[in-house]
């Protein structure tokens, strides 16, 4: 379920992320120059529905297990989506 949800959120990269990806900041500060417009974060875990910067790499194996939209798309999807709605990954 959609525990919580965040316009433009801080974002961090986990560890195997910044493996694959040396060259990304540690941390960035949210806002519009942030990877995610929008996000809706999945119970109590870390994983969350998100936007991203990089709409060339939607559909390829680039997250760490985040569910990634293009912001455009994102941003449609936050403004439809109320927090406790049930969310099913097939």
């Amino acid at each position: 379920h959609v525990s919580q949800k965040r316009e433009w959120p801080d974002w961090t990269p986990p560890e195997e992320m910044l493996r694959r990806r040396p060259d990304l900041p540690r941390h960035m500060v949210g806002g519009p120059t942030t990877r995610s417009a929008r996000a809706m974060y999945l119970g109590s875990t870390l994983y969350r529905i998100h936007g991203s910067n990089e709409p060339w790499t939607i559909g390829t194996q680039v997250s760490s297990g985040c569910i990634r939209m293009r912001n455009e798309d994102v941003i449609d999807l936050y403004t439809r989506v109320k927090i406790g709605t049930k969310v099913v990954v097939m």
